[in-house]
């Protein structure tokens, strides 16, 4: 760590760390208040999830420009507007009950949302060794699942007991906090040696983002990612609450608990899967397709039950999904070995559009069901998870396609995976 300050390294880290947190709390909030929000509102299940979805589209809009700016200026100056526009976002929403209003205040949350993963993301090879990145990367990320505690116990207890404008304008409060520590102790590398990738026009950007996609490293990322993350996201972000209390008759406070358990089980996995990445990195895909497989196995199980699943069953389940995040990580990672430095942020940006991609899919499916069969119905909602076997098939495919393809080009290269004997858990 030559030119490095070991202790400020992990300050840095540590305050993108917060940043992260915090805006997962901001992503989720709406969520957690999902039935407060269709009562607040007066929306049907599919209006309330064009709410999302129209997060989730300026989320995945911004992905492309977000790693394009991260290059340009810096992961602290888009940290910072990050932070701005988060606050701005959650404080409309805190004083409006008008759709017309929310949905800009969702709009800047998206955009806010799209800027700090990237950001964070960025810092770490800057101020890490190589060899450190991977797992570095999937602590960030399982660290980061902690704003999803945050939304579900203290921002769903302060919305039942304060209100909705105390518990909005409170989560707006943290990420004004989180602004004013970016702008104190995070800088973008060492020293003098972050350097702003260069201006170029639209079209050698366009030229740029080929030569990434092309890359079959980068769609192998892209469509892990996409296999691994969605049906997490789409629990957490919108559907999971509302089908634990009002499909499987759980109270508020034990499905707040699931969802507590499903962030401890995030944080144990994280690390075990950082490992497995960077003991095997010719095997990362295989991690990909287990996951993709146990959720694949355990959703099966859940909605074949005729009534409500057996509280053992639905903790298998969220202990399922929370292998989801860190397992879209390893498409992260994939990306990074495939692509030079000046294209990380386009990279990992580009491979992040495939998870949020599925999850705009479903949450638009789902809420178009929910609203034609009645709403928040057991019924309903079995009929309605099943949009996601279309796309766990179509990303299992994509990944057998681009693994393949990526293998020939390592061969070309003189690199080849152990056989599977040698290998007691594998990772591409």
């Amino acid at each position: 760590m030559a030119g490095r300050k070991p202790g400020l390294a992990w300050l840095v880290l540590g305050v993108g760390v917060i940043a992260y947190v915090l805006t997962v709390m901001q992503r989720t909030t709406l969520g957690v208040a999902g039935l407060d929000a269709a009562d607040r509102f007066q929306i049907s299940p599919g209006a309330l999830a064009m709410f999302v979805f129209i997060q989730v589209s300026v989320y995945v809009s911004a992905q492309i420009p977000a790693g394009l700016m991260v290059d340009r200026f810096g992961s602290r100056a888009m940290l910072v507007v990050s932070g701005v526009l988060l606050v701005t976002g959650q404080l409309l929403l805190a004083f409006t009950s008008a759709v017309p209003v929310a949905v800009p205040a969702r709009v800047l949350v998206g955009i806010g949302d799209a800027i700090v993963f990237v950001a964070v993301l960025a810092l770490i090879p800057r101020w890490f060794p190589a060899k450190r990145v991977p797992l570095l990367t999937q602590l960030t990320t399982i660290f980061g699942q902690l704003g999803q505690v945050l939304s579900a116990i203290p921002f769903a207890a302060l919305l039942h007991a304060a209100g909705w404008s105390v518990a909005f304008s409170s989560a707006a409060a943290g990420s004004a906090l989180v602004v004013v520590l970016v702008i104190v102790v995070v800088r973008n590398a060492p020293g003098r040696t972050w350097e702003p990738s260069a201006s170029v026009s639209v079209r050698e950007v366009g030229a740029q983002l080929k030569a990434v996609w092309m890359r079959p490293g980068t769609r192998l990322g892209f469509f892990g990612h996409m296999g691994t993350q969605f049906s997490m996201m789409v629990f957490v972000l919108l559907w999971g609450i509302p089908y634990l209390v009002s499909a499987q008759g759980l109270s508020a406070a034990t499905a707040g608990t699931l969802m507590t358990v499903f962030v401890i089980c995030t944080i144990l996995i994280g690390p075990v899967i950082g490992v497995l990445t960077v003991r095997h990195p010719l095997r990362r895909s295989w991690l990909l397709l287990g996951i993709i497989a146990a959720n694949v196995t355990v959703w099966t199980a859940v909605l074949a039950q005729s009534g409500p699943a057996p509280l053992w069953l639905l903790v298998v389940l969220v202990v399922v999904l929370a292998a989801d995040g860190p397992g879209s990580v390893v498409g992260f990672d994939i990306a990074r070995t495939s692509n030079p430095g000046a294209s990380l942020g386009v990279a990992q940006s580009m491979v992040n559009v495939g998870g949020f991609l599925a999850t705009l899919i479903v949450l638009a499916a789902m809420g178009a069901i929910l609203t034609a069969m009645g709403g928040f119905t057991p019924e309903a909602f079995r009929v309605a998870w099943l949009v996601q076997y279309p796309v766990w098939a179509f990303a299992v495919i994509a990944v057998v396609v681009t693994r393949r393809k990526a293998r020939r080009l390592d061969a070309a290269q003189g690199i080849a995976p152990r056989p599977l004997r040698e290998v007691i858990a594998g990772s591409r």
